[in-house]
């Protein structure tokens, strides 16, 4: 059974683990080797520790083995009380396909910092840009183009009550 709860600091080792595992797992097939590892300086164990103070994170459990297999979290788009971002949504590898990161996506879109938001931003590799289009994100002001981290720009609106 896969299991989520809110990010823990205890978590953080795991976290930065799967992270880079899935980069250098899935990602590579869109990315160099170096811009990888330039993006995963900035994705540590402290980097998540740090965020988690800001951002709403949440972590995926397969409850068989106690591991954590997915994370992804959510908060304000700079600041923004109106607009809110998603950041840092990985699933292991191994436990890509079986709809997890369709899960995680909706725990998202059920947190508060979406709930309040008018719109929703988030910065989509090459690699996640599908997912992202079926999760119902569209481009950004219609632009279909990679910014300068290599990035697309994907954007949801919300019908706030």
């Amino acid at each position: 059974m896969i299991t989520y709860h809110i990010f823990k600091n205890t978590d953080a080792k795991e976290v930065a683990d799967l992270v880079e595992k899935t980069m250098l797992t899935t990602n590579i097939q869109d990315y160099s080797a170096a811009y990888l590892k330039k993006d995963l300086k900035h994705l540590t164990a402290k980097d998540f520790v740090e965020k988690a103070k800001y951002f709403h994170c949440y972590v995926f459990l397969d409850d068989s083995n106690n591991k954590i297999v997915a994370v992804g979290s959510i908060g304000p788009y700079w600041g923004k009380t109106d607009e809110s971002s998603l950041f840092n949504i990985f699933v292991l590898p191994e436990y890509q396909g079986r709809g997890i990161g369709t899960r995680l996506i909706k725990v998202l879109e059920q947190d508060v910092y979406f709930k309040r938001a008018k719109r929703i931003e988030i910065p989509a590799s090459i690699t996640g840009l599908k997912f992202y289009q079926k999760m119902g994100y569209s481009f950004k002001n219609g632009v279909k183009l990679l910014d300068d981290e290599k990035l697309y720009r994907l954007e949801k609106f919300n019908k706030i009550q």
